[in-house]
């Protein structure tokens, strides 16, 4: 523990559980969490900024009743944590009811959830940080085209976080983290274009090498370079790995309980029923080796497990916290966020698009002509029917090659059907909490002149 506190952090959150309870409280739950990082930024071979940063935190909500309110605070002193947990059942005690609050029930808590390892590489040396960043900012200069780079920054962070609840439940889970990424900046006669790459990992050993992140980032700057416009028509559209993802949060967005509730998801009447073709496979798993969204438990203590979301193209469940599941008349099934001392969410772990067997370049070919999605602007989504529009730049390919770059166009298409005919490429790569694959869809909607 790296606070000044002297007071263990179970008892600091036992002393506000039990402070709650008796200032009038039914119940509580609560954080404490601490962390620390470094980051660093590069300019032409040189380190321009070195920043530390340090937290502490502890949150609090408490419930009167079917009335709840939530503070959070960094001052961890017994003076504090008393005046906290009054002032928060005060708090309770004034705002409206809320029939669906409450804490998860104790029989359906995890018992003795696993301890996963998250440490990561843990602080990484300063000459270290410098020296790759330097490195990939060098790499991406050295390819032809390339005029600048926009900025190079490389860092490490960890935290740790404890939790507890009136109900019975505590945990404690610690992780870590280093990403280095950068923007490359392509001129050509006087028109320029930019690019970049980046990774988070739990550690180094996990992500490309510096000149290779830096090169990539170059060679993509420079691949964009002399972009056109293609005609208003219909034609394929694969949505690049990199970008693909925004799709898979769309639709998570749409099976969440509490829009699933509210009915405000097109999704809406689906449960049960098919909404990929067959064969599309969409996982939540939160032991997934190495990957940024491990957890043990869900935002209120209910067990997690490997998930099938969507089976065979079958959507088989909503992803439901405690008061979306009594909303629906349902049982919550471990897909809570947050909590602990705020109102939790609803949200995944580590989710992903299981690959298909052609590649991006086989998809290419055997749709002869269309746009291959690299970058996208300010999606617009009607939630309710999900009409689906968004600004995207990346590559008109004919005859399964890349012919030129293409930039200020819309794609449309309705969110329903184009889930349908959605076709998963064989190039998953794990990058970030949700992940996908490149995307086939066929007949979208491109405007263009």
């Amino acid at each position: 523990m790296t606070s000044s506190s002297k007071a263990p952090p179970g008892d600091i959150l036992q002393k506000l559980i039990d402070t709650s309870l008796k200032a009038g409280a039914s119940a509580a739950d609560c954080s404490l969490g601490f962390s620390e990082g470094v980051s660093v930024d590069v300019r032409d071979g040189k380190l321009e900024t070195v920043e530390r940063s340090e937290s502490r935190s502890v949150s609090l909500r408490v419930l009167f009743g079917q009335k709840q309110a939530h503070v959070s605070g960094s001052d961890l002193s017994e003076s504090a944590l008393t005046a906290m947990a009054e002032r928060c059942v005060a708090m309770a005690k004034a705002v409206p009811e809320d029939q669906f609050a409450g804490l998860a029930p104790e029989a359906l808590l995890a018992k003795d959830p696993p301890l996963l390892d998250l440490s990561g590489d843990g602080e990484i040396p300063l000459e270290k940080l410098e020296q790759d960043a330097i490195e990939a900012e060098a790499a991406a200069l050295a390819v032809s085209g390339v005029k600048t780079v926009a900025g190079c920054g490389n860092g490490w962070s960890r935290s740790e976080r404890w939790v507890a609840a009136s109900n019975g439940f505590s945990s404690y889970l610690a992780g870590g983290s280093t990403g280095l990424g950068l923007a490359a900046v392509a001129e050509r006669d006087g028109a320029m274009e930019r690019d970049y790459d980046s990774w988070s990992v739990r550690r180094m050993a996990d992500r490309p090498s510096p000149e290779e992140i830096g090169r990539t980032a170059g060679e993509r700057a420079v691949a964009r370079l002399g972009p056109r416009k293609v005609k208003t028509q219909k034609a394929a559209v694969i949505y690049d790995k990199r970008v693909s993802a925004s799709l898979i949060s769309a639709f998570l967005s749409a099976i969440s309980g509490p829009s699933v509730a509210r009915g405000v998801s097109f999704l809406k009447d689906r449960l049960g029923q098919p909404v990929f073709a067959k064969g599309v496979n969409l996982i939540d798993d939160p032991f997934l080796e190495k990957a940024l969204g491990c957890r043990s438990h869900d935002g209120e203590g209910l067990p997690v497990e490997r998930t099938h979301i969507v089976e065979d193209g079958v959507l088989t469940r909503w992803l439901l916290n405690t008061s979306s599941a009594k909303q629906l008349g349902m049982a919550p099934n471990g897909f809570a966020s947050g909590g602990f001392g705020n109102p939790p969410g609803v949200g995944t772990s580590n989710m992903h698009i299981e690959p298909g067997t052609q590649s991006p370049e086989e998809m290419m070919a055997a749709t002869r002509m269309g746009l291959l999605v690299t970058d996208m602007f300010g999606p617009s989504i009607n939630p309710n029917t999900g009409d689906y529009s968004v600004g995207v730049a990346g590559f008109w390919y004919e005859d399964g090659a890349i012919q030129h770059p293409v930039s200020e166009v819309t794609i449309a298409g309705d969110l329903p059907s184009m889930f349908a005919r959605l076709v998963p490429a064989s190039d998953l790569e794990f990058r970030g909490r949700n992940n996908a694959p490149s995307l086939l869809i066929e007949d979208m909607s491109i405007a263009g002149n």
